[in-house]
């Protein structure tokens, strides 16, 4: 196939993508918990650096689309059809990774925050392992200044994949809660520190989206 035709398709599956998943978060029952939590950490109204869990994006997708806020999308090609759904529901895309284009990204978020946008970004994506927290929302957070805020998902019914990310999509009628934790300040520490895998900032922070996660779901 052509790059003609691949992009042709992609945009199309997006659409499609797009439709499906308007007319199901449609009968889904969204629920925002802790929201003092998110208000505290925005008390001047300048943006954050939010993360949560790859496999819980279609969630925060949809209840915090059109929000003024742009998402950290992986350049690989179903990035390119996420991407696409993204921001037919409102967001605007930074794409790369913490493995590729990570640099490119970085600078594209700082941008984002400078410019007023909030940043969202799954910090064990786009490809794992599980639930483990990659240096790059602290890189980010360090570069501008902002404060992190951790966000937790939850459906009351779902159907879950048996990808690594263990995916989530809410069954019709579901009830989604959307959980956020205390920010956390931008660090300051090298960017080498962060860097490690079991460094006090990382481990903090992958505590704190568990729990804003297990907080969704109680």
């Amino acid at each position: 196939m052509t790059d003609e035709g691949a992009g042709r398709r992609a945009r199309w599956t997006a659409r499609l993508g797009a439709a499906v998943v308007w007319l199901l978060a449609r009968t889904w029952r969204v629920r925002y918990d802790q929201e003092e939590a998110l208000r505290a950490a925005k008390p001047d109204g300048r943006p954050v650096v939010f993360v949560i869990w790859h496999g819980q994006l279609l969630m925060h997708l949809w209840a915090h689309r059109r929000r003024q806020i742009s998402v950290l999308i992986s350049e690989h090609r179903d990035g390119e059809i996420i991407a696409r759904v993204a921001e037919l529901l409102g967001y605007r895309t930074v794409r790369g990774s913490t493995t590729r284009g990570a640099n490119r990204a970085l600078i594209g978020l700082v941008r984002e925050l400078e410019a007023g946008y909030d940043v969202a970004i799954t910090p064990d994506g786009p490809r794992g392992p599980y639930h483990s927290f990659a240096p790059g929302a602290l890189l980010v957070a360090q570069r501008s200044g902002r404060p992190v805020v951790a966000v937790g998902a939850h459906a009351s019914r779902a159907w879950q994949f048996g990808s690594w990310d263990r995916f989530t999509v809410p069954k019709p009628f579901a009830r989604v809660t959307i959980s956020y934790g205390a920010a956390t300040p931008a660090p300051d520490v090298s960017p080498r520190a962060l860097s490690e895998s079991t460094g006090p900032y990382r481990k903090a922070l992958e505590a704190g989206v568990a729990a804003a996660a297990e907080a969704a779901g109680r």
